[in-house]
């Protein structure tokens, strides 16, 4: 298979995944299994055949293919970022705290400004039992993020009681 060849048949399987309908995005996530079979050290068929498992439910399989788009070369820094929050999601959706938070943390580290691995990793901090920073992270990204009005309008009081939310005064 030629790498035209391989981008068409990608773009073709990613337009199935992308249409809704779960039948098709059945048929999307065999065609991508079988050219991440032909191009096994390809990083973004790996990232898209995770995704074709995740938007199916099917979180475990998920996983070795985030693992081996991560660990090639090839990703864009758009789609490294979303690989990292999808297999950090797809770990804690499956119970995976510790490895949520700890892939979490890392993406946060690499991509700072990006708000949905902030989001993430507020969840995953959640359910590792460290509510504080959870709450402290989530503040924080709904102060720089909110569009409402009355977010806006007390931006600096969100901010400052994320910094510390056993502020009270005396």
């Amino acid at each position: 298979m030629t790498v035209s060849e391989r981008d068409r048949e990608l773009a073709e399987a990613v337009r199935l995944r992308e249409s809704g309908d779960e039948g098709t995005r059945e048929e999307a996530r065999r065609r991508l299994v079988a050219l991440s079979e032909r191009w096994p050290d390809d990083a973004e068929v790996a990232y898209q055949t995770a995704w074709a498992h995740d938007v199916l439910e099917r979180e475990a399989e998920a996983v070795p293919f985030y693992r081996r788009a991560l660990a090639g070369d090839g990703l864009t820094g758009a789609d490294r970022s979303e690989a990292l929050l999808g297999l950090g999601s797809t770990y804690r959706v499956l119970g995976r705290y510790e490895e949520a938070e700890r892939t979490l943390r890392d993406a946060v580290a690499e991509f700072p400004g990006h708000g949905g691995l902030r989001a993430f990793l507020g969840m995953a901090l959640y359910n590792t039992g460290r509510y504080e920073e959870s709450v402290r992270l989530l503040l924080e990204l709904v102060a720089e993020t909110g569009e409402d009005p009355s977010v806006r309008a007390f931006r600096g009081a969100i901010e400052a009681y994320a910094a510390d939310l056993h502020r009270t005064v005396s």
